[in-house]
């Protein structure tokens, strides 16, 4: 099963200037409870702004930079490789950005979207794919209200591909 995670706004933004807008602590730990124990996938500039290998998860870094190394990560050249890396898992999280969002979409690589809907719109420079409803059937989903801990509303939704 692989799984595309990531939060995204109403207007479809994931971030800006490499960081994240928002903070919203539910989010991060749901995050940290749904890939612990797995592999994520991601594309360098993702590793570079998370800094560091996550705890108990095996990051796999997607770079065309043939000479790229972080010690406790695994590196591959494309998203297939990294995939190949993952095979043995049987869950495995693509965490971003949205250049290895966009290929793993076109591609036909993902079984299954878990999104962090929030319930704005930002300014951003990147963004992630539109979701296709001939293509994506939402499964499930939790809507949370803003609280003192949480700046805005947002959803947890789930989508199988169809």
């Amino acid at each position: 099963m692989i799984t595309i995670i990531a939060a995204i706004s109403k207007n479809n933004a994931l971030g800006k200037d490499n960081d994240l807008i928002w903070h919203l602590p539910a989010d991060l730990k749901r995050f940290k409870k749904v890939t612990s124990g797995h592999y994520i996938l991601m594309g360098r500039n993702t590793f570079e702004s998370i800094g560091k290998p996550l705890p108990n998860r095996t990051s796999v870094i997607i770079t065309r930079n043939t000479d790229y190394n972080k010690d406790g990560c695994l590196i591959a050249n494309s998203i297939e490789q990294a995939l190949e890396l993952s095979k043995k898992q049987e869950t495995v999280f693509i965490i971003g950005g949205a250049q290895v969002y966009k290929q793993a979409i076109d591609r036909d690589l993902v079984d299954q979207l878990d999104i962090t809907l929030v319930h704005e719109e930002f300014d951003a420079d990147v963004f992630f794919p539109e979701i296709d409803p001939m293509i994506w059937k939402e499964v499930s989903r939790e809507n949370f209200m803003a609280d003192e801990k949480n700046k805005y509303d947002f959803s947890f939704i789930s989508y199988q591909k169809i």
